[in-house]
Order: structure tokens, then C-alpha cells, then sequence
């Protein structure tokens, strides 16, 4: 994995929110550090996710990929953790780009408030924020990987 200090001066970058059931997806900017939810991945076998993936990587030729690691409250890791590591090992194996992993603790209630905030009456209904949650909780984990970057 490659040193998450060091943020390439351009092009784009695609950060994954993984999970068993869905994958969220963000695209940003290295040069301009700007993140905004791409879209989620729901397939029913891991072919369809790394096909999906695959064609997410061909149509924003990404320089880097981000994983948010999932840690317990207190930092410490969990079953989750190992996956979210094996998802990025199999990431930067397939795809041969570097790829870092970013603590994601809180981004999807973070992620849940916000789509909740901004009104209209479909994001009260939590059916519908959760369509959305997982792209928003992958934009912020790609705005913390910018933060800490900085």
C-alpha cells in the first residue's frame, strides 16, 4: 500500500465505501480535492462487482484508489476490517494502481444526516437515503483521505 501522505499532483481518484451487500462509490479530484458520490454497486455475485468496478476504472482511469478501513469506536479493528484489507490487496492486484485505505468511522451516519438534511420528502424515508448512502459515505471518506493529505 502506498504511504497515504503522498497525494499524486493530478488526476482522479476513486474512493469505495465496501460492504458485503453494496460497494459506494465516489469519484474526486486530486488537484482540485474535491469528492462527489459516483454511485453504488449492488450485484448479486463477485464477478458482477469486479465487473462493475472494472468499468467504473476504464471510464475515469483513476491514479489512485481508496478503500475506507472500518475500525471500531475506539480505533481498534474488526471482521469488517480484514474484508475492507482484502478488497484493497485485491484492488491494487487486479488493477495494478496504487491503492490507500482511509479511516471510515462515522461516514455513513455522517453521510445518513446529511442526506436526511437536505430535505424533500424522499430523503426522510430511509428506503431512499439508503440508495444513496453508501456513494455519500465513499465522498467522504475521500474528502478525509484529502484532509489528511493536505
Amino acid at each position: 500500500m502506498p504511504d497515504p501522505a503522498v497525494l499524486p499532483a493530478r488526476g482522479s481518484v476513486l474512493a469505495f465505501d465496501f460492504g458485503e451487500k453494496r460497494i459506494g462509490v465516489a469519484v474526486g479530484e486530486c488537484e482540485l480535492r474535491t469528492a462527489s458520490p459516483l454511485t453504488t454497486l449492488e450485484a448479486a455475485s463477485n464477478d458482477a462487482r469486479w465487473s462493475g468496478i472494472a468499468a467504473l476504472l476504464d471510464e475515469w482511469k483513476p491514479v489512485l484508489l481508496v478503500v475506507g478501513l472500518p475500525l471500531s469506536a475506539d480505533g481498534l479493528p474488526h471482521d469488517m476490517t480484514a474484508r475492507a484489507q482484502r478488497f484493497a490487496r485485491q484492488l491494487e492486484g487486479r488493477y495494478r494502481l496504487p491503492v490507500a485505505l482511509q479511516d471510515e468511522r462515522y461516514t455513513s451516519t455522517e453521510a445518513d444526516a446529511q442526506l436526511r438534511d437536505q430535505g424533500g420528502r424522499a430523503m426522510k424515508d430511509w428506503r431512499e437515503r439508503k440508495k444513496q448512502l453508501d456513494a455519500h459515505a465513499a465522498q467522504l471518506i475521500l474528502k478525509d483521505y484529502f484532509d489528511v493529505t493536505a
